[in-house]
């Protein structure tokens, strides 16, 4: 998927204090099954009013954006940074008027990995389940990968380049 500049997807916290607009297509989608994503979702979901980031499948859905793309439009203010590890470089932000978990920022890279269920009913598509090492079994359609395939790395490359091309 290559960005497009013409489109814009909106993505809000439960409650809409927060909201952003994302011009550009994603670069992909993909469920994270790796222990810090699974610890972050069980912390999230004990805060309360918060729907469960988790799928049937244990992953944790995001869909990545290039971060030149991602614009707040409201409720900054509201955001807040949780890392599991006050060292990490990952931070998961989340909209505290309403414990919506909001999108997963590795501060060294280019892209938001947004928690797809910030996206609503008509979020795009999820094309891999990565990390699954600690799965019993990979399940469902998708495919499933113990570590970041090549498709997945390349995507995130090209973003990239792109990025660097201005496009």
């Amino acid at each position: 998927m290559a960005p497009n500049p013409t489109k814009d997807t909106r993505l809000a916290c439960e409650c809409g204090a927060v909201e952003f607009r994302v011009s550009g297509s994603p670069i992909l989608g993909a469920a994270c099954h790796c222990g810090d994503c699974t610890a972050a979702a069980a912390q999230f979901e004990a805060l309360g009013g918060a729907q469960s980031l988790r799928d049937s499948e244990g992953g944790t859905p995001c869909i990545l954006f290039r971060k030149d793309q991602v614009t707040c439009l409201k409720g900054h203010d509201h955001l807040r940074d949780h890392r599991l590890d006050p060292q990490s470089l990952t931070r998961r932000v989340v909209a505290t008027c309403c414990a919506s978990p909001m999108f997963l920022d590795y501060e060294k890279g280019h892209w938001f990995s947004v928690y797809r269920a910030r996206l609503g009913p008509d979020a795009p598509q999820l094309q891999m389940r990565i990390q699954t090492g600690e799965m019993s079994r990979p399940a469902g359609p998708l495919p499933s990968y113990t570590g970041y395939p090549p498709r997945f790395v390349l995507k995130l490359m090209a973003a990239r380049l792109a990025m660097m091309m201005g496009r």
